[in-house]
């Protein structure tokens, strides 16, 4: 099975990186989610065994609770609650690795350290148009999570073997979040010989999913419930469903970080669907909506998540964000779901 994706000039580039620095720090995305967290933790995990580094995990925020579980999450130092030690951290790192974002504007909070930081800078990403200034930019849109492209180097650099469960752990929890259990962006062979590789390190897949997708509250369940009964909006002619959900709504259900999580796929399983879309209005921020977009087929939901929603992502999973109310948000879907009508009618599922 072929899985390499690096030249051998980047390998020998990638070595020397790692084998000349001291101050190793690794970062991702604002509100992190499995695969920011799992290719994090996994290529950290990877640089103390094989490579005897100490490097820091500096996250922008916070993430959702169910992957407080995660081996090594307890090393992990949010740049929110301690902004002085991350900019300390950022301006004395001679490398940085940048995780699962392109440009980094997605840092938010961390952008400016990041951007001033003098540090030699490694992008490891699958999100298109990359667009930050690194000595090595490991880029692969194509395939389905920064998780997957982690593995796939240190198979590449033969490392694979020395590495266990601490590493095998996140990396496969990166890979099944990011692709919706393996239900998108995962129709090629080489992610499930990788899948079969991480369960020689005796791992417990069906143990990740439950502490992933079993891990609500009553009040999340009763949330969730409330908004597919009476918020989801379903138009039968162009084949698309959203919903939203306003910052009263959260606070009247007892809102917590990850409640709505993977919401926005259900309504996929409506016969016929091929566009899926959330609006969520952010609890701390007046005139911010969130806005998540899934799709099945050929449509193409990053193309309209640029288009529409300030955001971008993957063909069948993007996200954006709107600078409006609630109200307003949904006038924009209305017209989004209209701009798309002829591929909405006569893309494939």
């Amino acid at each position: 099975m072929q899985l390499d994706i690096l030249k051998e000039q980047e390998v020998a580039i990638l070595r020397e990186l790692i084998a000349a620095s001291s101050q190793i720090v690794i970062t991702c995305h604002k509100s992190p989610d499995g695969d920011a967290l799992g290719s994090s933790l996994g290529w950290a995990e990877y640089l103390r065994v094989c490579h005897g580094k100490e490097p820091v995990v500096l996250i922008p925020d916070a993430y959702p609770d169910y992957y407080l579980w995660l081996p090594n999450t307890e090393k992990i130092i949010r740049y929110d609650k301690h902004p002085e030690k991350g900019d300390l951290l950022l301006k004395t790192a001679d490398l940085i690795f940048c995780l699962d974002f392109n440009e980094s504007g997605r840092t938010e909070l961390m952008k400016q350290s990041l951007d001033a930081s003098v540090a030699k800078k490694v992008m490891i990403d699958h999100h298109l148009n990359p667009q930050m200034d690194t000595v090595l930019t490991i880029s692969h849109p194509e395939l389905s999570s920064t998780s997957e492209l982690i593995f796939r180097v240190v198979w590449q650099l033969g490392d694979f073997e020395a590495m266990k469960k601490h590493f095998a752990i996140p990396i496969y929890c990166g890979m099944m979040t990011d692709t919706g259990s393996f239900t998108y962006n995962s129709s090629y062979p080489e992610i499930y010989f990788i899948v079969g590789q991480l369960l020689t390190k005796r791992i417990n897949k069906d143990s990740i999913y439950r502490k992933v997708y079993h891990n609500f509250t009553p009040w999340a369940i009763r949330l969730r419930g409330y908004v597919m009964c009476h918020k989801l909006k379903v138009s039968e002619e162009f084949h698309a469903a959203y919903f939203s959900i306003s910052a009263k709504e959260m606070r009247d259900f007892q809102f917590r970080r990850g409640d709505l999580e993977g919401l926005v796929n259900e309504p996929l399983r409506i016969k016929g669907l091929k566009l899926s879309m959330s609006l969520r209005e952010d609890d701390r921020t007046p005139n911010l909506v969130w806005v998540s977009l899934r799709s099945v087929g050929d449509f193409p939901c990053n193309k309209m998540a640029e288009e529409f929603f300030n955001g971008g992502g993957h063909l069948n999973a993007s996200g954006g964000r709107l600078f409006c109310s609630l109200e307003e948000a949904e006038q924009v879907v209305v017209r989004a779901i209209k701009g798309y009508e002829g591929l909405l009618k006569s893309s494939e599922t």
